[in-house]
């Protein structure tokens, strides 16, 4: 089960998930505290990501 719940969590980053995957990422989630660790890893990298590309963007519009 966490095989399919880490793919959901990567998935979760680049696309919305439908209803019936987010029931059961939130199952998941609510049993499982390594994964829970491994959902909030996946958001902080890409959020950091986000943040490195706005702020190369804002560095190459200031040159």
């Amino acid at each position: 089960m966490c095989k399919a719940a880490t793919r959901l969590m990567s998935l979760k980053q680049d696309r919305r998930l439908t209803f019936r995957e987010k029931v059961s990422l939130r199952l998941h989630l609510s049993m499982c505290g390594a994964c829970r660790e491994c959902d909030r890893q996946f958001t902080l990298l890409h959020e950091a990501g986000k943040r490195y590309i706005a702020a190369q963007d804002h560095t190459e519009d200031s040159r």
